[in-house]
């Protein structure tokens, strides 16, 4: 089942084309055409819509810009419908519309969705969206994280499994790794503070301040200090309220308001006015009374012994030196105590952490270990029935003596976990390093694919990988351009037929000289120039019945009309039908 196709393309002012679009189909599409009509414009027209590299060379002379505009299919929840709500764009009826501007002066601008994105952005996409296989411009399984991805899908359950579990665990022990980096690395800073909090509490703790001391401190201290100013006014008044002993003759106002009240008194029964102030002066005789009696013993309790005045200032000194360094007073103080002891308890307990995270993360180590292995011995068995698949394939596309074979390696790393009994190093997959190599011929030695192959042997490589690998690759679109270079005859049919294999399960678009490969495909494009040398709308057009048969006769014979040619263009449309 595709998962999602391009639709269409339209092209305005690229190359050699002024204006034209592209159906595709979402199966197996073939691009035809005379050699320099346009054909290769389709592969760099989805190349730009994919992100990549502008070039002004490309925009058609005269033009101020060329532009590309393509309507890709998109599941919901796939990784690149995710990617492109992600960058606000939106859907259109499950299609996702990509636009792609370059300027004649070099400059490129990418929507997406209806919303301008960075090129970057389609980049991204690309991965996810289309594998593209041409002679100059090799994508998809020459990545070696790809080629890894591929292998994990071939061989199913027997990795996923375990690699999900090593995942999970590689992510924890990464958690891990950067906590205790900053335990360690910070270790001196925290028995720097650790010092100065036992050192602060230790103060602390030795005046042994107490909740509001310093202000009832400070009340004693101004009392003390003026003691004797103190006690003078205190007798003073006293006098002046209670009279002086040692003076019958001083009037007191103890005598003059007694002497008030008893002038009212005899009176008081003729004014109910003049009753109330006779009460109100008996008020002021008890008060008067009351606070000579408390100033005689006020007088009589200060104390003004000069040892207790010192004793409280050297309290105060004691209090002053904590709240310098600790609190604006001891308030202040107090809960810097409080706040020092649970940090302090904080920074003794770093050490049990780190002794605590050291044995999660040797467990976790073992156990990743343990993983790897479990992921090295199955990818090895699956490479090698995938590889096997890959080479039988590769016999019947006119290579073969060829053979593929993968390449699982490990790099030494002593900090690393332990595979096959040596210390290699290991990411989020595994510790595996995986490579496709090629011997195109007995006696070459296997060398990656990149290297290893020519141009079209590469492409059949791809072909050859993609097929065995039907149905399980995450990229619904593959582009091959010019698949069939150097192939004829029987391979060629064999080709067809494997693309057309392919396409069961995925959209294929072929560029192809070949007739044996376009009859086998489910939409043929011709592309031709006008008599101007430009390639217009009109120009691009779907081939069926009697134009399908005459374009294969001419790519056949370079005769439409050979009736030879007609006959074997038949009788590869017929082969083609018999195996669909």
């Amino acid at each position: 089942m595709v998962r999602g196709v391009l639709e269409e393309m339209r092209i305005r002012s690229l190359g050699v084309i002024d204006d034209a679009v592209v159906e595709l189909s979402p199966g197996f599409t073939a691009v035809t055409g005379e050699t320099g009509a346009g054909k290769t414009m389709v592969v760099t027209s989805l190349g730009l819509l994919l992100g990549g590299r502008a070039d002004a060379a490309l925009v058609r002379i005269g033009a101020g810009s060329a532009v590309v505009e393509g309507r890709v299919g998109v599941a919901p929840g796939t990784a690149a419908a995710r990617r492109a709500e992600e960058a606000g764009a939106e859907l259109d009826d499950g299609a996702l519309l990509i636009s792609r501007t370059v300027s004649a002066e070099g400059r490129s601008r990418a929507h997406l969705g209806g919303r301008s994105v960075p090129v970057g952005l389609l980049a991204e996409l690309a991965d996810d969206l289309v594998a593209v296989h041409g002679q100059t411009d090799q994508q998809g399984l020459l990545k070696p994280a790809r080629q890894r991805g591929a292998l994990d899908r071939y061989a199913g359950e027997a990795v996923s499994v375990p690699l999900a579990a090593y995942a999970g665990a590689y992510r924890r022990l990464r958690a891990l790794d950067a906590e205790l980096e900053e335990l360690t690395t910070r270790a001196r800073e925290r028995a720097q503070e650790a010092d100065l909090l036992r050192f602060g509490l230790a103060e602390i703790e030795a005046v042994a301040p107490l909740p509001g001391e310093d202000t009832e401190l400070a009340a004693e201290a101004e009392r003390l200090g003026h003691a004797e100013a103190l006690a003078s006014a205190a007798a003073l008044a006293h006098r002046a309220l209670a009279g002086d002993p040692e003076d019958p003759e001083a009037v007191d106002a103890t005598t003059l308001v007694g002497g008030a009240g008893r002038a009212l008194e005899g009176v008081r029964a003729h004014d109910p006015a003049l009753a109330a102030l006779a009460d109100r002066i008996g008020e002021i005789s008890i008060l008067v009374a009351d606070v000579a009696g408390e100033l005689a013993g006020y007088a009589d309790d200060l104390d003004a012994d000069p040892r207790r005045l010192a004793a409280v200032e050297e309290r105060r000194a004691a209090l002053t030196a904590l709240t310098r360094k600790y609190g604006e007073d001891v308030a202040a103080v107090l809960a810097w105590a409080e706040e020092g002891a649970a940090r302090l308890t904080e920074l003794d307990g770093d050490d049990d952490r780190i002794g605590e995270l050291t044995a999660e993360r040797d467990a976790l180590r073992a156990e990743l270990s343990r993983l790897a292995q479990t992921l090295t011995d199955a990818r090895t068995e699956a490479a090698a029935r995938f590889a096997d698949a890959v080479t039988a394939e590769l016999a019947s596309l006119a290579m073969p003596h060829a053979r593929v074979s993968f390449a699982i390696r490990q790099t030494e790393d002593p900090d690393g976990v332990e595979v096959g009994g040596r210390r290699v190093a290991y990411g989020p997959s595994g510790a595996d390093e995986v490579e496709l190599l090629l011997a195109p011929h007995p006696g070459a030695p296997p060398r990656p694919i990149a290297k290893g192959a020519s141009g079209g042997e590469l492409s059949r490589v791809m072909l050859a990988v993609e097929v065995v690998f039907a149905g399980t690759d995450p990229v619904p679109t593959y582009l091959f351009d010019e698949v069939d270079a150097g192939v004829g005859g029987k391979a060629a049919v064999e080709i067809g037929r494997r693309l057309a294999k392919l396409a069961r399960s995925a959209q294929v678009v072929v560029v192809t000289h070949l007739p044996q490969v376009a009859a086998f495909a489910d939409r043929q494009l011709l592309v031709e120039k006008t008599h101007d040398g430009t390639v217009t709308r009109s120009g691009v057009t779907v081939l069926e019945g009697e134009d399908r048969v005459r374009e294969l006769s001419r790519m056949l014979a370079g005769q439409e009309d050979s009736q030879t040619a007609r006959a074997h263009a038949e009788e590869l449309l017929a082969t083609a039908r018999a195996d669909a």
